[in-house]
Protein backbone atom coordinates (compact mmCIF):
# COMPACT_ATOMS: atom_id res chain seq x y z
CA UNK A 1 0.00 0.00 0.00
CA UNK A 2 1.32 3.94 -0.75
CA UNK A 3 2.47 5.13 2.55
CA UNK A 4 1.56 9.13 2.94
CA UNK A 5 5.34 9.68 3.20
CA UNK A 6 5.50 8.02 -0.09
CA UNK A 7 3.11 10.79 -1.52
CA UNK A 8 3.75 13.46 0.43
CA UNK A 9 7.28 13.51 -1.29
CA UNK A 10 6.29 13.39 -4.78
CA UNK A 11 6.92 16.97 -5.91
CA UNK A 12 4.00 19.45 -6.81
CA UNK A 13 3.17 20.14 -10.44
CA UNK A 14 4.55 23.78 -11.43
CA UNK A 15 1.38 25.51 -11.17
CA UNK A 16 -2.49 24.25 -10.19
CA UNK A 17 -3.29 25.24 -13.80
CA UNK A 18 -0.55 23.12 -15.15
CA UNK A 19 -1.88 20.18 -12.74
CA UNK A 20 -5.19 20.40 -14.32
CA UNK A 21 -4.36 20.46 -17.69
CA UNK A 22 -2.31 17.19 -17.02
CA UNK A 23 -4.88 16.21 -15.36
CA UNK A 24 -8.26 14.51 -16.07
CA UNK A 25 -9.47 13.68 -19.87
CA UNK A 26 -11.34 16.23 -21.14
CA UNK A 27 -14.71 16.54 -20.42
CA UNK A 28 -14.10 15.13 -16.61
CA UNK A 29 -12.66 16.97 -13.51
CA UNK A 30 -11.58 16.24 -9.79
CA UNK A 31 -13.54 17.89 -7.34
CA UNK A 32 -12.24 18.27 -3.58
CA UNK A 33 -14.49 16.21 -1.37
CA UNK A 34 -14.34 16.74 2.38
CA UNK A 35 -13.64 13.24 3.20
CA UNK A 36 -9.76 14.46 2.26
CA UNK A 37 -9.78 17.20 4.34
CA UNK A 38 -11.02 15.78 7.86
CA UNK A 39 -13.16 18.54 8.06
CA UNK A 40 -10.66 21.02 8.77
CA UNK A 41 -11.65 23.21 6.51
CA UNK A 42 -14.17 25.73 6.94
CA UNK A 43 -16.00 27.27 4.08
CA UNK A 44 -14.86 29.22 1.58
CA UNK A 45 -11.40 28.30 2.31
CA UNK A 46 -12.72 24.79 1.34
CA UNK A 47 -12.89 26.40 -2.15
CA UNK A 48 -9.54 28.22 -1.96
CA UNK A 49 -7.75 25.01 -0.82
CA UNK A 50 -9.25 23.48 -3.95
CA UNK A 51 -7.81 25.73 -6.16
CA UNK A 52 -4.46 26.06 -4.43
CA UNK A 53 -4.07 22.26 -4.85
CA UNK A 54 -4.52 22.00 -8.12
CA UNK A 55 -8.43 20.42 -8.35
CA UNK A 56 -10.85 21.84 -10.73
CA UNK A 57 -13.22 21.56 -8.77
CA UNK A 58 -14.91 21.65 -5.04
CA UNK A 59 -17.79 19.96 -3.62
CA UNK A 60 -20.45 22.48 -2.58
CA UNK A 61 -21.26 23.03 1.13
CA UNK A 62 -24.92 24.69 0.14
CA UNK A 63 -25.75 25.94 3.74
CA UNK A 64 -22.32 27.95 3.77
CA UNK A 65 -22.67 28.86 0.51
CA UNK A 66 -26.68 30.06 1.06
CA UNK A 67 -25.36 31.90 4.19
CA UNK A 68 -22.42 33.83 2.62
CA UNK A 69 -25.08 34.60 -0.25
CA UNK A 70 -25.11 34.20 -4.32
CA UNK A 71 -22.79 37.07 -5.38
CA UNK A 72 -20.16 36.22 -2.87
CA UNK A 73 -20.48 32.27 -3.73
CA UNK A 74 -20.07 33.38 -7.50
CA UNK A 75 -16.76 35.29 -7.31
CA UNK A 76 -15.34 32.91 -4.70
CA UNK A 77 -15.56 30.04 -7.76
CA UNK A 78 -14.62 32.65 -10.27
CA UNK A 79 -11.63 34.10 -8.19
CA UNK A 80 -10.42 30.41 -7.51
CA UNK A 81 -11.09 29.57 -11.75
CA UNK A 82 -12.47 26.26 -10.54
CA UNK A 83 -16.47 24.92 -10.79
CA UNK A 84 -18.52 23.70 -8.44
CA UNK A 85 -19.28 20.04 -8.72
CA UNK A 86 -22.76 19.49 -6.22
CA UNK A 87 -24.51 20.09 -3.28
CA UNK A 88 -26.46 17.54 -0.83
CA UNK A 89 -30.27 17.37 -1.12
CA UNK A 90 -31.74 19.54 1.53
CA UNK A 91 -34.85 17.52 2.03
CA UNK A 92 -35.61 14.73 5.02
CA UNK A 93 -37.40 12.41 2.33
CA UNK A 94 -37.24 9.30 5.25
CA UNK A 95 -39.16 11.59 7.77
CA UNK A 96 -42.71 11.93 8.39
CA UNK A 97 -45.25 13.71 6.06
CA UNK A 98 -44.88 17.07 7.59
CA UNK A 99 -40.47 16.63 8.22
CA UNK A 100 -40.47 15.87 4.38
CA UNK A 101 -43.42 19.08 3.14
CA UNK A 102 -41.26 21.50 5.04
CA UNK A 103 -37.82 20.18 3.62
CA UNK A 104 -39.85 20.26 -0.17
CA UNK A 105 -40.79 24.02 0.78
CA UNK A 106 -37.47 24.95 1.35
CA UNK A 107 -35.86 23.20 -1.53
CA UNK A 108 -37.57 25.95 -4.51
CA UNK A 109 -35.21 28.36 -2.70
CA UNK A 110 -32.03 25.96 -3.18
CA UNK A 111 -32.41 24.89 -6.38
CA UNK A 112 -32.93 28.00 -7.32
CA UNK A 113 -29.72 29.49 -5.76
CA UNK A 114 -27.42 25.99 -7.18
CA UNK A 115 -28.94 27.14 -10.73
CA UNK A 116 -27.38 30.29 -10.43
CA UNK A 117 -24.71 29.27 -8.87
CA UNK A 118 -23.63 27.06 -11.94
CA UNK A 119 -24.02 23.62 -10.36
CA UNK A 120 -27.48 22.34 -11.59
CA UNK A 121 -26.87 19.22 -9.90
CA UNK A 122 -27.52 17.74 -6.17
CA UNK A 123 -27.39 14.05 -4.78
CA UNK A 124 -28.46 12.11 -1.83
CA UNK A 125 -27.60 8.67 -0.25
CA UNK A 126 -30.57 6.20 -1.49
CA UNK A 127 -32.11 3.46 1.34
CA UNK A 128 -31.12 -0.06 0.95
CA UNK A 129 -32.73 -0.93 3.90
CA UNK A 130 -35.97 0.04 5.73
CA UNK A 131 -38.26 -0.66 8.70
CA UNK A 132 -41.20 -0.55 6.14
CA UNK A 133 -42.15 -3.71 3.76
CA UNK A 134 -40.64 -3.07 0.29
CA UNK A 135 -43.51 -2.54 -1.40
CA UNK A 136 -44.87 0.22 0.68
CA UNK A 137 -41.61 2.23 1.00
CA UNK A 138 -41.11 1.82 -2.45
CA UNK A 139 -44.25 3.21 -3.27
CA UNK A 140 -43.52 6.17 -0.30
CA UNK A 141 -40.33 7.34 -1.98
CA UNK A 142 -41.30 7.22 -5.15
CA UNK A 143 -44.11 9.54 -4.44
CA UNK A 144 -42.12 11.97 -2.97
CA UNK A 145 -38.72 12.05 -5.41
CA UNK A 146 -41.64 12.29 -7.81
CA UNK A 147 -42.45 15.49 -5.94
CA UNK A 148 -38.63 16.47 -5.57
CA UNK A 149 -37.86 15.84 -9.62
CA UNK A 150 -40.46 18.35 -10.68
CA UNK A 151 -39.46 21.43 -8.05
CA UNK A 152 -35.84 20.80 -9.37
CA UNK A 153 -36.89 20.36 -13.18
CA UNK A 154 -38.09 23.96 -12.38
CA UNK A 155 -34.30 25.17 -12.28
CA UNK A 156 -32.57 22.52 -14.72
CA UNK A 157 -31.10 21.05 -11.73
CA UNK A 158 -30.40 17.13 -11.83
CA UNK A 159 -30.50 14.99 -8.70
CA UNK A 160 -28.47 11.71 -8.06
CA UNK A 161 -29.49 8.83 -6.29
CA UNK A 162 -26.40 7.00 -4.11
CA UNK A 163 -27.07 3.45 -3.93
CA UNK A 164 -25.51 1.97 -0.81
CA UNK A 165 -23.80 -1.82 -1.74
CA UNK A 166 -22.20 -3.37 0.66
CA UNK A 167 -23.84 -6.55 2.79
CA UNK A 168 -23.58 -4.29 6.28
CA UNK A 169 -26.00 -1.74 5.31
CA UNK A 170 -28.54 -3.78 3.12
CA UNK A 171 -28.73 -6.01 6.22
CA UNK A 172 -28.70 -3.26 8.74
CA UNK A 173 -32.35 -3.12 8.90
CA UNK A 174 -35.21 -5.68 8.69
CA UNK A 175 -36.45 -5.10 5.06
CA UNK A 176 -33.95 -5.03 2.55
CA UNK A 177 -34.82 -2.70 -0.19
CA UNK A 178 -33.18 -0.93 -3.19
CA UNK A 179 -28.95 -1.63 -3.42
CA UNK A 180 -27.95 -2.90 -6.77
CA UNK A 181 -27.13 -0.18 -9.46
CA UNK A 182 -29.98 -0.67 -11.90
CA UNK A 183 -32.64 -1.07 -9.75
CA UNK A 184 -31.94 2.19 -8.21
CA UNK A 185 -31.38 3.56 -11.64
CA UNK A 186 -34.81 1.95 -12.92
CA UNK A 187 -36.39 3.90 -9.49
CA UNK A 188 -34.91 7.14 -10.60
CA UNK A 189 -36.34 6.82 -14.17
CA UNK A 190 -39.65 6.13 -12.69
CA UNK A 191 -39.80 9.89 -10.95
CA UNK A 192 -38.42 12.16 -13.66
CA UNK A 193 -36.02 12.33 -16.32
CA UNK A 194 -33.42 14.50 -13.96
CA UNK A 195 -32.98 11.78 -11.64
CA UNK A 196 -29.78 9.33 -11.95
CA UNK A 197 -27.43 8.16 -9.97
CA UNK A 198 -24.27 9.10 -7.82
CA UNK A 199 -22.18 6.51 -9.26
CA UNK A 200 -19.48 5.83 -6.45
CA UNK A 201 -17.48 3.36 -7.48
CA UNK A 202 -17.14 1.29 -4.08
CA UNK A 203 -20.67 0.91 -4.12
CA UNK A 204 -20.80 -0.12 -7.87
CA UNK A 205 -18.20 -2.20 -6.81
CA UNK A 206 -19.72 -4.43 -3.74
CA UNK A 207 -22.95 -3.84 -5.18
CA UNK A 208 -21.70 -6.54 -8.42
CA UNK A 209 -22.31 -3.99 -10.58
CA UNK A 210 -20.12 -3.93 -14.38
CA UNK A 211 -18.91 -1.81 -16.81
CA UNK A 212 -21.77 -2.57 -18.88
CA UNK A 213 -24.55 -1.42 -16.56
CA UNK A 214 -22.60 1.84 -16.37
CA UNK A 215 -22.53 1.94 -20.58
CA UNK A 216 -26.52 1.04 -19.92
CA UNK A 217 -26.99 3.88 -18.09
CA UNK A 218 -25.83 6.47 -20.41
CA UNK A 219 -24.38 9.83 -19.60
CA UNK A 220 -28.04 11.55 -18.84
CA UNK A 221 -28.22 9.24 -15.74
CA UNK A 222 -24.82 9.29 -14.30
CA UNK A 223 -24.94 12.98 -12.36
CA UNK A 224 -21.80 12.69 -10.47
CA UNK A 225 -19.17 10.25 -9.39
CA UNK A 226 -16.94 9.21 -6.72
CA UNK A 227 -13.73 7.37 -6.56
CA UNK A 228 -11.69 5.07 -3.90
CA UNK A 229 -10.72 1.66 -3.97
CA UNK A 230 -11.46 -1.50 -2.22
CA UNK A 231 -9.43 -4.41 -0.69
CA UNK A 232 -10.05 -7.97 -2.27
CA UNK A 233 -11.89 -8.89 1.00
CA UNK A 234 -15.19 -11.09 1.53
CA UNK A 235 -18.61 -9.01 1.61
CA UNK A 236 -18.99 -9.70 5.45
CA UNK A 237 -15.92 -7.85 6.39
CA UNK A 238 -16.63 -5.17 4.29
CA UNK A 239 -17.17 -1.25 5.97
CA UNK A 240 -17.90 1.76 4.59
CA UNK A 241 -14.90 3.33 6.50
CA UNK A 242 -12.23 1.50 5.80
CA UNK A 243 -11.62 2.31 1.67
CA UNK A 244 -8.50 2.62 0.36
CA UNK A 245 -7.16 5.61 -2.14
CA UNK A 246 -7.73 5.01 -6.07
CA UNK A 247 -5.09 2.58 -6.93
CA UNK A 248 -4.35 1.28 -3.79
CA UNK A 249 -7.04 -1.88 -4.06
CA UNK A 250 -9.06 -4.71 -6.45
CA UNK A 251 -11.67 -2.32 -7.88
CA UNK A 252 -11.32 -2.27 -11.69
CA UNK A 253 -10.69 1.56 -12.11
CA UNK A 254 -9.47 1.59 -15.67
CA UNK A 255 -12.64 -0.49 -16.95
CA UNK A 256 -14.95 2.18 -14.86
CA UNK A 257 -13.13 5.23 -16.68
CA UNK A 258 -13.51 3.81 -19.88
CA UNK A 259 -17.02 3.56 -19.44
CA UNK A 260 -17.24 6.59 -18.38
CA UNK A 261 -15.44 8.44 -21.44
CA UNK A 262 -17.67 5.88 -23.72
CA UNK A 263 -20.62 6.89 -22.43
CA UNK A 264 -19.46 11.07 -22.71
CA UNK A 265 -19.33 11.91 -18.89
CA UNK A 266 -18.19 15.38 -18.43
CA UNK A 267 -18.76 16.31 -15.03
CA UNK A 268 -17.06 16.25 -11.53
CA UNK A 269 -14.78 12.69 -10.06
CA UNK A 270 -14.99 13.64 -6.17
CA UNK A 271 -12.03 10.97 -4.47
CA UNK A 272 -13.89 10.03 -1.16
CA UNK A 273 -11.33 7.23 0.28
CA UNK A 274 -13.35 7.42 3.50
CA UNK A 275 -11.23 6.07 6.93
CA UNK A 276 -7.87 6.11 4.34
CA UNK A 277 -6.76 9.95 5.17
CA UNK A 278 -4.59 9.41 8.31
CA UNK A 279 -5.85 11.51 11.42
CA UNK A 280 -2.51 13.90 11.51
CA UNK A 281 -3.01 14.62 7.92
CA UNK A 282 -3.29 18.39 7.71
CA UNK A 283 -6.28 19.30 5.01
CA UNK A 284 -3.71 20.11 2.38
CA UNK A 285 -1.68 16.62 2.44
CA UNK A 286 -5.28 14.63 2.49
CA UNK A 287 -6.35 16.57 -0.82
CA UNK A 288 -2.89 16.50 -2.17
CA UNK A 289 -3.25 12.54 -1.80
CA UNK A 290 -6.96 12.66 -3.10
CA UNK A 291 -5.43 14.78 -6.29
CA UNK A 292 -2.86 12.31 -7.06
CA UNK A 293 -3.77 9.06 -7.03
CA UNK A 294 -6.68 9.94 -8.67
CA UNK A 295 -5.23 11.81 -11.02
CA UNK A 296 -2.61 8.73 -11.83
CA UNK A 297 -5.92 6.27 -11.87
CA UNK A 298 -7.85 8.27 -14.64
CA UNK A 299 -4.28 8.76 -16.52
CA UNK A 300 -3.49 5.01 -16.35
CA UNK A 301 -6.91 4.31 -17.57
CA UNK A 302 -7.29 6.67 -20.37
Amino acid sequence: MTTRRTFLAIAPLAAAAERRAAGAPAGMYVSLNSSLTGNKVAWPEFVRLAARVGYGGADVNLPAAMKEGLDATRALFAEAKIRPAYSNLPVNFRGDEQTFRDGLARLDAAAQFCAAMGCPRMVTVFPPASQTPREEFRALLKARFTAIAELLAKHKVRLGLEFLGPLHFRTAQPHEFLWRMNDTLEFAKECGDNLGLLLDVWHWHHAGATVDDILHAGKARIVVVHLSDSAGIPPEEVRDNRRLLPGEGVIDLAGFFRALKQIGYEDSVSPEPIGRIPADATAEEGARMGLQSTLAVMRKAM
